[in-house]
């Protein structure tokens, strides 16, 4: 097996290239890869608590599906919830 040597020119560029590529990673858009979502990742997304959650789900606020013993939310209603609840701050 021949032997490949590398300069400090190519550690420069695979540097400018790793750079490159962990800079896109940071920058891409995270994507929500699941369209279902349970109680306690609701509850982190909101800052809520099990109460207040429970009550939402009571009082119709909040849409959600029971299979079983578990609850689950749709991903874009919460969405939908969370820019619903936008308010604008008057400035003066």
């Amino acid at each position: 097996m021949a032997a490949e040597i590398l300069t400090r020119e190519d550690l420069a560029i695979f540097k400018t290239e790793l750079f490159q590529e962990l800079r896109e990673l940071v920058h891409a858009p995270v994507v929500q890869s699941r369209k279902w979502l349970k109680s306690h990742k609701v509850r982190d997304m909101l800052g809520i608590s099990i109460g207040t959650l429970q009550s939402m789900r009571i009082k119709g606020t909040i849409s959600f599906t029971k299979i079983g013993g578990i609850i689950f939310y749709e991903y874009d209603d919460i969405i939908k919830l969370m820019e619903g609840s936008r308010k604008t701050v008057k400035r003066s």
